[in-house]
């Protein structure tokens, strides 16, 4: 009972709230002004490009949610990527107080915390409504907040983009062979997959990844789904568009606030920019699945893009190498290991529930 009520309760609160998706959203009327003592503003700065489609869009639009939500009492304004701090440097600039929250994905930080990784997407793991289901209900958010909570950081889920493809490459990939001394752009755990399969990774934050592409720096890179990679032009270097994304079958955006902001805040003011984040998170990831579609269409039929399926061998291969990679964080210590447990528990149900319900729907939708 309680789950069903959990769930409606988020579709509701999402649909009432779309009307603070429209871009041109005017800043809340407020009758009766806050005292000045009363009020606040937060710096959001964030790992992307600004009103980028997908995450950039989301940033912006928490940002108007909890300014219209708080009428006014607290104010958060976006800095993009390079604005304020560069887009790698989000955690960084939570943690030291150079902003007080900030707007990124938890893959950027696996060379400081290694399994941060888990709290955006596992290669062959979770897929969008799993991974909620997880954070939400399996006991994922509880060991988020104590991963961070290390760095004076307290995370929320805000926003996803849903399935990633599998990337842009110039040639194209038929064999594994083929990928062997690439340099593909791929961050997370899908990189050190590559690494295994003969690839090299390379760390290039968004805003620079076409012009990356464009100059030979790498050979193909991952990003998001159809919409957004539209938006940063990839199709205009490199033709070749692979699917299925087994190194991102999830896209959960994270927003990250100051342990020492959150605490500064009275409860409404803290469960306003709760459900904003929730309101968000539902409304964005349902947006993507839209636009990703409409999207995809536009990339083949105006753009000549070529949509092709990785080969069998590149799956297979990356499979295992995905099953190697995880197994290692048990040995990474008492919380990555505990990670670890309980992301398998729930991949573990979601396989056997999604085997008869969607996997089993959409085959038959499919003919």
């Amino acid at each position: 009972m309680t789950k069903t009520i959990s769930r409606r309760s988020l579709f509701a609160a999402a649909a009432s709230s779309a009307a603070l998706a429209a871009p041109a959203l005017a800043a809340p009327a407020i009758s009766a002004p806050a005292k000045a003592e009363e009020r606040k503003e937060w710096r959001m700065v964030t790992s992307w490009p600004k009103n980028l489609p997908g995450p950039g869009v989301t940033a912006e639009r928490l940002a108007r949610r909890i300014t219209a939500m708080s009428a006014g009492r607290l104010t958060v304004k976006v800095y993009s990527a390079g604005e304020l701090v560069g887009g790698l440097q989000v955690f960084d600039a939570i943690a030291e107080g150079t902003a007080e929250m900030g707007h990124t994905a938890s893959f950027f930080w696996q060379g400081k915390i290694k399994p941060a990784v888990f709290f955006t997407a596992i290669p062959f793991g979770l897929t969008a409504i799993e991974h909620m289901a997880w954070i939400n209900h399996g006991g994922g958010q509880a060991l988020w907040d104590e991963l961070y909570g290390a760095f004076g950081i307290k995370p929320f889920m805000a926003g996803n983009t849903g399935m990633s493809m599998g990337g842009w490459y110039r040639d194209e990939i038929k064999s594994l062979e083929d990928l062997k001394g690439l340099k593909v752009r791929m961050p997370g755990l899908g990189g050190e997959i590559v690494r295994r399969l003969g690839a090299t990774p390379v760390s290039v934050p968004p805003s620079e990844i076409a012009n990356a592409l464009q100059s030979g720096l790498i050979d193909g890179t991952e990003f998001l789904g159809p919409w957004s990679d539209m938006a940063l032009g990839f199709y205009k270097v490199a033709k070749n568009y692979y699917w299925p994304g087994f190194h991102e079958p999830n896209g959960t955006g994270e927003a990250l606030v100051s342990a020492k902001a959150w605490g500064g805040l009275p409860e409404d003011l803290k469960a306003i920019v709760e459900n904003a984040c929730a309101a968000e998170n539902a409304f964005a990831v349902a947006e993507t699945e839209r636009e990703n579609a409409r999207a995809l269409q536009t990339l083949v039929k105006d753009y000549g893009v070529k949509i092709h399926a990785f080969p069998d061998d590149v799956l297979k291969a990356a499979h295992g190498a995905a099953e190697e990679v995880l197994q290692g964080f048990a040995a990474e210590g008492d919380l990555s290991a505990r990670i670890l447990a309980s992301y398998e528990a729930a991949r573990g149900d979601a396989v056997g529930w999604s085997r008869i319900s969607a996997q089993a729907f959409l085959a038959a939708r499919n003919g």
